[in-house]
This record gives structure tokens, C-alpha cells and sequence, in this order.
């Protein structure tokens, strides 16, 4: 979601291409090989920065391409959701803009009421097997839809789901409940999106970015238990502060620790956190912080499925 053109869609805040490369020739370097994007991010030029780049700087086959389909792109029937013709209109469509001929991962962005998920699931192994996509994934829903996709895709012989990217990060836990131990249960990998919360386990709990002031989505986000969260944000400020280390970092080591989560989804629009993300991975955190990082958290109703 980082990189796109800002004027367009309702990301004011992404890097264009000339901004984006350095960032992700940084990561590349990094050794970092997994980019995702979706279809409406900056109403298709992030998945247009994003191939160009990494056409530019990696071989295809060193890297995996993540993106994702179901929110509006287009007028008429096949221009959002899940439906058949979504699903084949808009993989052409993201794989014209990412100049390649495959992604690695095709991921629905959310679920479709509106469609019977046999049709999705169809319409999925068909991409797969056309050599479009090599894996499946899914973004955020309840846990009993998901099981609902995945039971239909048995039924079918389809293609079944590898992967959830579900919200997840130390102020909504929600998705502890059943979704995490599901996936475990599944052996489905976890890609958490929003880890630091959009910013709010990174920063003092009232300042302000020129994201947060233009981020549409994000303005429903985190508005709920304020005072549990201030505290829980504290902790993760404090023990930076003992650590000598960002507040990012201790916040995306505690996700690392989570024993479903795979990889977490980062946002990088500046080289600090891209460095963050980084040496969050060799940030071993103990019993007793791991303790403090989770003792206020409280109940919070899940957000984000739409």
C-alpha cells in the first residue's frame, strides 16, 4: 500500500515510482523477498510500481508476488467482488499492471456475501491452474467463512487456501480467539496486516503523520478502548526505551513471537522502517516483557472485515 501515485485512489500518502524504488531495492537487498500489494491500492499503480521495480532490480523467480482482488476497480458486475467473471477479469488485469505472468500469491481482499462461495472457489482453481497464480490466500473474515471456503474447496477438489491475512498486532487480539488456532490447526500461514496498528504502537499515542490526517480506512480503525490501548502502547514504549531499540521493533518481535504468525505485512515509506522491520527479527523478547506487553490489553470488536 506504500507505493501508488498519491493522486491516485485515497492514499495521499505513497511513494511514486522514483520514491518507491531506493525503498525497495533496500529490502532487496535486505534479503527480503515477499512484496504484497492488492488491485486497489492507488487504484492499480501500486501493482504497476511494484512489477515495474522488481522487473528492474530481481530475477521473477527470486521473488513472490502478492496481490489481492474484490474491491471496486471498475463499473459493472465484474468490476469488484467475487463472482467469476471478478475473479477472471481482475487477475488479467493485475498481472497486465505487475508485467508478469503469474503472481505467487492471489489473495481475496475480503469475502463476498453476494456470491456462493463454490462460484469463488471454482473460479480460483481454474486461475491456479491456468498458471496465473500458484497459491490462494484470503484477508479478513470470520473464521467460520473461512472454514466455509476451505470445506468447499475439499468438496470440489479446488485449490484450497495457504495463507490469512487477518488484522492482528498488540492492541486488536481479537482473532486469538478462533481464527489463529484455526490456521494452526490447518497448517494455513498468517500474514497480519496493520502490525504497529497504523502507527499507534510507534509513536506517542496523540501525534499525528500525514498519514494518519488522510487515511480514510484508518480513521475507523482503533477507536475503541482508548485508555487499555494508551496503556498497552506504553508498555511497548517502555520496554523500547529499556531495550534501547524502536517502539516498532518491539512491537513487530512480539507478533514474531505469535507461534501462527508467519510474516507480518509492513509498511515502509521511509529507509527507519524498513531498518525496524529488519532487526525485529533478531529482537528475542523475554517471558516477563512478552507479560507486559499483553497485560491490559482488553476485548475489542473485530473491525476491518469490510
Amino acid at each position: 500500500m506504500s507505493f501508488g501515485e498519491p493522486d491516485r485512489g485515497n492514499h495521499q500518502w505513497s511513494l511514486d515510482l522514483d520514491e518507491s524504488r531506493p525503498i525497495i531495492r533496500a529490502a532487496l537487498d535486505a534479503g527480503i523477498t515477499t512484496f504484497d500489494t492488492a488491485n486497489v491500492y492507488s487504484l492499480g499503480s501500486s501493482e504497476e510500481i511494484t512489477g515495474k521495480v522488481l522487473g528492474e532490480l530481481a530475477k521473477r523467480d527470486e521473488v513472490v508476488i502478492a496481490t489481492k482482488l474484490n474491491g471496486r476497480m471498475g463499473p459493472g458486475p465484474n468490476g469488484a467482488g467475487l463472482s467469476r467473471g471478478a475473479v477472471m477479469t481482475q487477475i488479467d488485469a493485475s498481472l497486465r499492471r505487475l508485467g508478469t505472468d503469474y503472481v505467487d500469491l492471489y489473495q481475496i481482499h475480503r469475502f463476498d456475501p453476494n456470491v456462493p462461495i463454490e462460484e469463488t472457489m471454482e473460479a480460483l482453481d481454474d486461475v491456479v491452474r491456468a498458471g496465473k497464480a500458484r497459491f490462494i490466500g484470503a484477508s479478513s473474515m470470520w473464521t467460520w467463512q473461512f472454514a466455509q471456503m476451505q470445506h468447499a474447496a475439499d468438496r470440489g477438489g479446488w485449490t484450497r487456501f495457504v495463507s490469512m491475512q487477518d488484522q492482528y498486532n498488540l492492541i486488536m487480539r481479537e482473532e486469538e480467539r478462533e481464527m489463529l488456532p484455526y490456521c494452526l490447526d490447518q497448517g494455513v500461514g498468517t500474514l497480519p496486516w496493520s502490525p504497529l496498528a497504523r502507527g499507534r504502537l510507534t509513536r506517542d499515542w496523540d501525534a499525528t503523520t500525514r498519514r494518519t490526517e488522510s487515511d480514510e480506512f484508518g480513521g475507523v480503525l482503533y477507536r475503541q478502548a482508548e485508555e487499555a490501548d494508551r496503556r498497552v502502547a506504553a508498555a511497548v514504549a517502555a520496554i523500547a526505551g529499556e531495550r534501547g531499540v524502536s517502539r516498532a521493533q518491539v512491537a513487530l518481535a512480539w507478533l514474531l513471537h505469535q507461534p501462527a504468525v508467519t510474516a507480518p505485512i509492513v509498511g515502509v515509506t521511509k529507509p527507519g522502517h524498513l531498518d525496524d522491520a529488519v532487526a525485529a527479527v533478531e529482537l528475542k523478547l523475554s517471558e516477563d516483557e512478552l507479560n507486559r506487553l499483553e497485560a491490559d490489553y482488553v476485548p475489542h470488536r473485530p473491525e476491518g472485515f469490510a
